[in-house]
């Protein structure tokens, strides 16, 4: 297994951040605002767009689907120190 490169939780976030905005499935106001590590995966939380009802919406599923893309890619490249 490749070596990960230890970095901050805060760094990690602004690059997350920053492949979020560049991201083709971007939506106006997805950031994520918090993330850990469990057993070497990133973990990534944020906005889920919930409606009123704190019921999912069409834009909790693209959330969804960018925290996750973010844990593929980030968890095999970085840990948090």
């Amino acid at each position: 297994m490749a070596e990960k490169t230890p970095i901050s939780a805060d760094d990690l976030l602004k690059i997350a951040n920053e492949m979020i905005r560049e991201h083709d499935a971007y939506i106006e106001g997805m950031n994520t605002d918090f993330v850990e590590e469990k057993a070497g995966v990133m973990v990534f939380k944020g906005e889920y767009f919930l409606d009123e009802n704190g019921l999912p919406t069409p834009k909790t599923t693209a959330v969804f689907n960018m925290f996750k893309y973010l844990a593929h890619q980030l968890s095999k490249q970085y840990t948090i120190q």
